[in-house]
């Protein structure tokens, strides 16, 4: 682990803070605000690189590490007074709770050895008698162990964070903008207590500063207590849009939910997992205690303000827009090599055709499928271009986007109307190496995306197999 210092020199007075998971959305607004209340702040993350669009980071302590090493914690740990652990594994890999596990001890064992005053976490608002569902049961586990450390600490415990960034937010917003009308799991009417981000970080920042002998959970929660079918129709209201139709069915299991998630928002699979799995309890706070310690000034934030300051910052979603345009500039192209294509015709007819062509009908069946993909695979890579601020790599894969699709319908009018094979099979070779670049560009921004054009790549690949064959039989 190396420690970079700030340009400035500290105020040897002021109480030395360590943030992990400083990188993520909590844990990137809690820095500042301990900055403003006077602490001498040290962040720990695994680059350097990843703080260097923080506006903060000149003032803060850079030091590299992984939370999963005893050895980086112990240098990380050293000359702090409190200590913010703000990480917990979002994935759906097998070993998560095994790495959880594991880095919580050793947080907690060295920040006993280097004499840290104070522990503050933040983790999941869960009932206390049902079976949890396994992210939120590793986030109780992380608490319990941070508790029994021997070092004072504060577990704080919140259901549904409402900020732009949270991905329990984005969650929300996106199902809410982006479906008319969803079919969704009957849990959707289980009870949720959210919580604006600010009302968060005023919570975690002033839970730094209780008294020695407070060492237990806290739960905390908003002024409002709603079922998520109820913040969906509230979201809309706040910001001016028309409510979605919601009908609950009782066979949506979370795996099934999180998919279905995935699919309609930019949020991959494996976040919605333990996002919906969260949605399985009620999760509502069972006392506000730590209220007798921390001070919120002008009382909690409400569920529209909250939402209202949320999409004040929040960036355009554009993933309709996208999708209208490669729907529309790819069924453009599959109309126009539509009615180009003759297969009734008698040059056709008279063509030596080689015995593993498939079947005329397989054709259209195939191409409606690529179409398809083509469109809905095109669209999420320029919404991964949008979500990275990436213009330039935008504006590159919206022309080879079209490229693409002048050259798919350009080899139908050669083919069929022209009626040129050899060169509608030199043709194909370029569609083929065009298709395999347009996968590669979006796999550079979303590796799902590229997977799912690989089809295309292969099928063009094929089609110039077999447009060579045609033109060798028929010279």
């Amino acid at each position: 682990m190396t420690a970079t210092p700030n340009d400035t020199t500290p105020d040897t007075t002021a109480r030395r803070a360590l943030v992990t998971g400083a990188s993520g959305y909590v844990g990137g607004q809690v820095v500042p605000r301990l900055l403003d209340e006077g602490w001498t702040v040290r962040v720990l993350t695994r680059r350097r690189g990843s703080m260097d669009d923080k506006p903060w980071v000149d003032r803060v302590e850079v030091a590299e590490g992984d939370v999963g090493s005893a050895d980086d914690m112990r240098r990380a740990l050293e000359g702090v007074d409190a200590a913010w652990y703000l990480v917990h594994s979002m994935d759906d890999q097998p070993d998560f709770q095994e790495r959880d596990r594991e880095a919580a001890t050793h947080f907690a064992e060295a920040a006993k050895e280097a004499g840290v005053s104070r522990i503050v976490y933040l983790g999941g608002l869960h009932p206390d008698d049902e079976v949890l569902s396994p992210h939120l049961a590793s986030r109780v586990e992380v608490g319990r162990i941070l508790l029994g450390s021997g070092v004072p600490t504060a577990v704080l415990q919140a259901a549904v964070v409402l900020g732009d960034g949270s991905a329990s937010f984005d969650m929300l917003r996106y199902l809410t903008t982006r479906l008319p009308a969803m079919v969704a799991p009957k849990w959707l009417d289980n009870k949720i207590q959210p919580i604006a981000i600010d009302d968060v970080v005023t919570l975690l920042v002033g839970a730094g500063s209780l008294p020695p002998e407070v060492n237990r959970t806290f739960d905390i929660g908003g002024p409002e207590v709603l079922t998520y079918r109820e913040m969906i129709a509230r979201f809309s209201d706040a910001t001016g849009r028309r409510r979605p139709v919601v009908v609950t069915v009782p066979v949506l299991t979370p795996r099934l939910a999180s998919h279905w998630v995935g699919l309609v928002t930019p949020i991959s699979a494996g976040l919605a997992k333990p996002l919906v799995g969260s949605l399985v309890h009620e999760v509502v706070a069972k006392e506000d205690d730590l209220l007798e310690h921390v001070d919120v000034p002008g009382g909690f934030t409400d569920f529209d303000t909250a939402v209202r300051a949320a999409m004040r910052t929040a960036q355009p979603d554009t993933a309709m827009r996208n999708l209208a345009l490669t729907s529309a500039a790819t069924v453009a192209s599959a109309v126009v090599g539509s009615l180009a294509t003759q297969p009734d015709s008698t040059w056709y007819r008279s063509l030596d055709l080689p015995d593993w062509q498939p079947p005329t009908l397989a054709f259209p069946v195939v191409w409606t499928a690529l179409y398809a993909d083509i469109a809905a695979t095109s669209a999420t890579a320029l919404n991964a271009y949008d979500k990275a601020g990436d213009t330039e790599g935008r504006n590159a894969y919206l022309k080879a986007f079209g490229t693409n699709l002048a050259l798919n319908t350009a080899w139908s009018v050669v083919f069929w109307r022209v009626r040129k094979p050899w060169v509608a099979a030199a043709e194909a070779a370029l569609l083929t190496a065009s298709s395999a670049d347009l996968a590669r560009r979006a796999g550079t921004v979303s590796k799902g995306a590229g997977i799912a054009l690989s089809p295309y790549a292969v099928w063009c690949g094929f089609a110039t197999a077999l447009s060579t064959a045609i033109a060798r039989r028929n010279r």
